[in-house]
């Protein structure tokens, strides 16, 4: 079938799966948006740090909301690895290794890190511990985080990355008109295609960030009961 029959606006279905597909994104980014922030909380209530929580911008395309996840996700990287360095720098390397090593009980690399933090912050809970301990210790950092911003610059890049996040509103006739401006229309189902897979990819990671960050926050909740 020719590529013009099936983008013609009087094609339903057609119309209905590009709708269908910027919305998926969209919720998708505000959950990880959303969730990005949580986390955020976290690490500046106590873990001493100062980054700035942040929020989608509706008059912004999708690259540019995409970079600013990408940006504070960067830097939630950052300040794990400083972590880890300030481990590795105050403590003897047997205690250091005790913090990675899967059979040493929970409660002694708490009690390691909150030393640590003691020293660092000036004092220290057991909740500011065990949250090092946690984000040091899974793999929050290297699959997930990692995967996520991978993604993220995938989707930015992508044929829909200039698109503004609230042109849904507008109807299909506008969404084309953003796409065409970017590509060749004998390019536009290739590259749509070339989308979904991102999209797809995109909501699995996005579900063991969103995860990842659950199981943190929820364990500060408990802690602080």
């Amino acid at each position: 079938m020719a590529l013009s029959n099936l983008l013609y606006p009087d094609n339903p279905k057609r119309k209905q799966e590009l709708i269908n597909l910027h919305q998926e994104l969209l919720e998708c980014m505000s959950t990880n948006f959303h969730a990005t922030n949580e986390l955020v909380g976290v690490l500046n209530k106590h873990l001493g740090c100062t980054i700035t929580a942040i929020e989608m911008r509706e008059s912004s395309t999708v690259k540019e909301n995409c970079e600013i996840i990408i940006q504070v996700m960067s830097e939630i990287q950052h300040q794990v690895q400083k972590i880890d360095s300030d481990m590795k720098e105050k403590l003897e390397p047997v205690l250091y290794q005790k913090l990675y090593d899967i059979k040493e009980p929970e409660l002694e690399k708490i009690a390691i890190a909150q030393k640590v933090f003691s020293i660092i912050l000036g004092e220290a809970t057991s909740t500011a511990a065990m949250v090092a301990i946690k984000l040091l210790g899974s793999n929050f950092l290297t699959l997930t985080v990692r995967k996520l911003i991978g993604l993220l610059a995938a989707i930015g890049a992508s044929v829909l990355g200039g698109v503004s996040i609230t042109i849904i509103g507008l109807g299909l006739e506008m969404i084309l008109h953003a796409i065409l401006g970017a590509v060749e229309r004998s390019q536009l189902l290739t590259a749509v295609r070339s989308y979904e897979k991102h999209l797809a990819e995109f909501k699995a990671a996005s579900e063991k960030y969103q995860c990842a960050i659950h199981e943190v926050t929820s364990l500060v909740r408990q802690q602080l009961q």
